[in-house]
């Protein structure tokens, strides 16, 4: 008899000697994610392999390059009422049951056949499966980042995962939302087996095939004779191991979120159900707790950076030149960052310049750590990191510079410094070398008055470390072309950045927005709060560092100097405290030179630095400023000075400004950033509060005109602009 397969619109379906080969094919799509629209496919599928007694075994794989990004995430905007969402989630878990039911009852094993991203819903599925084999590729990753979105691993991750690899590795994963490469997956029991891309669906069909026969079993491959495996099972497999272990794991997380991130406390408590009560007791936490969860303000704020975040990498800005060949000037920390990416992500040959050869060697020493570290990550192989570095280059003089295609400037903040270094390039390079500067501060015409290919010329703001922080911030003037333009978006996106475009101007858009930001702490302090709490308050309200320690860790003297470029541009509105002059005179730089506002010692950090109040002239007084008032008069004065950077033409849209200030500055990611923020708070609100802080401090909270005209006219930003 021979098996009638059925018409399927979002899959493939072949069958091979008993076994059937099902390839995830969402039509008309370049990349397959979960949405109701496929699950009717799905439902035919299960319908004919679980009633066919010709059909042994499954292989689940993908048509496509990559194997399944997770769920539709833009489905998830109709989930408007907390039915709809609980629905949504029964619907999932109804699909990967039945998938789990195949091996488990039915005895027809399903291997999945994994290669590329296997992300959310995808890792979710393939937990149903039975075993999970992958590519060795370096894109090739499993993970559930739902947390990242401000969701909960809804499909069964909160209880699979845990049950697959252990309590605290599921943790790690799941509460971190990162994604794991196919060694360390194996390694930790998440897939079976790491094979070669050309070989992944015969050798899977094999494992499906040996499975069902009973020759085989590619699961339980984890070894539970180690120490590291003992001390788990001692851990993971009591009542008062566990409780220890969650009760832990919930202060690291509250340590970290401050209780501003629902998900990941849902999150927990989904897993802790599941292991306590049983996998259907889990099952429904995940359903109420998605439900609770896609309806809130912060997973709306997530989501709208996610959606806004790939927008932007799509945005076509126009042909680039090709670059091979970069130079960058400089080889300090922030040189070396962009060394590091620009040869090692954006496969570039690179030539650092620095002052002396001692300067080369610490730019060399920086690429080489970072590609060191990529290897231990398993993101890069030996033979790849020692051919990468092979392509890093320096020199102290401009030997070997001639025929560069991008020169990036990334020297100290002088504008004589800056013009003189461009006068020496353009003597040197091609006609249509670009030239990009890495200033924070200076306007990027100031440093082209002058030049003989201002066309040519361009800002790249790097945020340090430049080979961690995610945002590059290209800054064009009324000259630069759109060649040289286009040239900087495409090799920032190459060296993996997200890439916001901003107009000229001092400070741009981040620098810009920092310092009344930074400001306001130190009038704080000058009001008598201590340092700890008005960086403790920051922290609370969702930003990863206080404004005082951002400082230290920026340079006090660096921070100084920009505050008086931005007092020279902006007037009084933008004048920083007198205490800062007290500071410099104290000699104190921040962590540089071990004397800021917080005690250094062997280069790390430890309490605030009473002295400081001595040095500035003021006496703390714990509580005198209540937490929420600092927290709040800080960020009002990052949120309107966003909204003044709109309406001065700096920013091209809302949404830039959202990246911008999240993506670069840390603007707390749950609020969406600062256009977001005043959008989902109400504009008359934040109207309301700038008002009555400029009543008590005066003009540097009057709000925005632009964020006057939003209240009155009850409009929002993100639709707007």
């Amino acid at each position: 008899m021979t098996l009638t397969l059925p018409q399927l619109t979002h899959f493939k379906m072949t069958v091979d000697d008993g076994v059937v080969v099902v390839l995830i094919d969402r039509a008309d799509e370049k990349i397959n994610t979960l949405h109701p629209e496929i699950f009717g496919d799905f439902g035919v599928i299960m319908d004919v392999v679980e009633s066919s007694d010709e059909i042994v075994a499954v292989v689940l794989g993908s048509a496509k390059e990559e194997f399944l990004f997770g769920a539709d995430i833009g489905w998830f905007s109709e989930l408007d009422t907390h039915d709809k969402a609980t629905a949504a989630i029964a619907m999932g878990h109804e699909m990967f049951a039945r998938i789990e039911n195949l091996h488990s009852s039915r005895r027809k094993p399903v291997v999945a056949a994994i290669r590329g991203t296997c992300l959310g819903g995808g890792t979710e599925l393939a937990l149903a499966c039975s075993s999970r084999i992958v590519t060795d590729e370096k894109r090739t990753k499993l993970g559930q980042p739902e947390v990242n979105i401000g969701i909960l691993p809804a499909g069964g991750g909160t209880q699979r995962l845990p049950a697959l690899v252990g309590i605290q590795a599921a943790l790690d994963m799941i509460l971190t939302g990162k994604s794991v490469r196919p060694i360390p997956a194996e390694k930790m029991g998440l897939v079976d087996e790491v094979v070669p891309a050309t070989e992944l669906l015969d050798i899977a069909t094999t494992r499906a095939r040996d499975a069902a026969e009973g020759t085989s079993d590619v699961a339980g491959s984890r070894n539970w004779f180690s120490p590291d495996a003992y001390q788990k099972l001692a851990l993971e497999k009591n009542p008062l191991g566990r409780r220890l272990l969650f009760s832990q794991a919930k202060q690291r997380l509250l340590a970290k979120t401050h209780g501003n991130y629902p998900a990941q406390e849902r999150t927990l408590e989904a897993v802790q159900i599941g292991i306590e009560e049983g996998a259907e007791a889990g099952y429904a936490a995940e359903r109420e707790f998605f439900a609770e969860l896609v309806l809130s303000q912060e997973s709306a704020a997530l989501r709208s950076i996610f959606f806004t975040e790939r927008a932007l990498g799509n945005q076509d800005f126009g042909d680039p030149n090709p670059v091979d060949r970069v130079a960058v000037l400089g080889g300090g920390l922030m040189g070396g960052g962009i060394a590091a990416v620009s040869a090692g992500r954006a496969g570039a040959q690179v030539r650092i310049k620095e002052i002396d050869a001692a300067g080369v060697r610490r730019g060399l020493a920086h690429v080489s750590k970072y590609l060191g570290e990529q290897v231990k990550r398993h993101r890069m192989t030996e033979f790849e990191a020692e051919r990468t570095m092979n392509q890093v280059t320096g020199s102290s003089d401009w030997r070997g510079f001639g025929n560069t295609d991008l020169v990036i400037e990334a020297v100290f903040e002088d504008l004589d410094v800056k013009r003189s270094i461009l006068a020496e390039v353009e003597e040197i390079t091609d006609e249509d070398t670009v030239f990009a500067s890495n200033t924070s501060s200076l306007p990027i015409s100031s440093i082209a008055e002058g030049s003989s290919r201002p066309q040519n010329i361009v800002g790249m703001h790097y945020f340090s470390p430049a080979e961690k922080m995610p945002l590059l911030e290209v800054i064009t003037t009324d000259t630069t072309s759109e060649e040289t333009l286009a040239t900087a978006v495409d090799f920032g996106r190459r060296q993996g950045k997200t890439v916001i475009v901003v107009n000229d101007g001092t400070g741009f858009y981040t620098s810009r927005i920092l310092v009344p930001y930074t400001n306001e702490a130190l009038f704080l302090l000058g009001e008598g709060a201590a340092i700890d709490e008005i960086d403790q308050a920051i922290v609370n309200w969702g930003f990863p560092v206080g404004p005082l320690l951002l400082l230290d860790e920026v340079g006090i003297d660096v921070g100084t100097k920009i505050g008086k470029i931005m007092e020279e541009a902006f007037g009084d509105r933008l004048e920083p405290p007198a205490m800062m002059e007290g500071m410099i005179s104290d000699d104190r730089k921040g962590r540089k030179n071990g004397r800021g506002f917080y005690e250094y010692e062997d280069g790390k950090r430890g309490d605030h630095d009473a002295t400081v109040y001595e040095v500035i002239g003021t006496e703390p007084e714990e509580g005198k400023v209540p937490s929420d008032e600092i927290g709040e008069r800080v960020a009002l004065q990052m949120v309107n000075e966003a909204a003044l950077c709109l309406s001065d033409g700096v920013l091209n849209s809302a949404r830039d400004g959202d990246i911008g200030a999240v993506f670069g500055l840390g603007f707390p990611a749950f609020r969406g950033g600062p256009f977001l923020y005043v959008d989902q708070t109400g504009a008359a609100e934040v109207v309301e509060r700038l008002r009555h802080y400029e009543e008590i401090h005066g003009h540097r909270f009057t709000p925005a005109q632009i964020l006057v005209d939003a209240a009155e006219q009850n409009t929002n930003f993100r639709d707007r602009y």
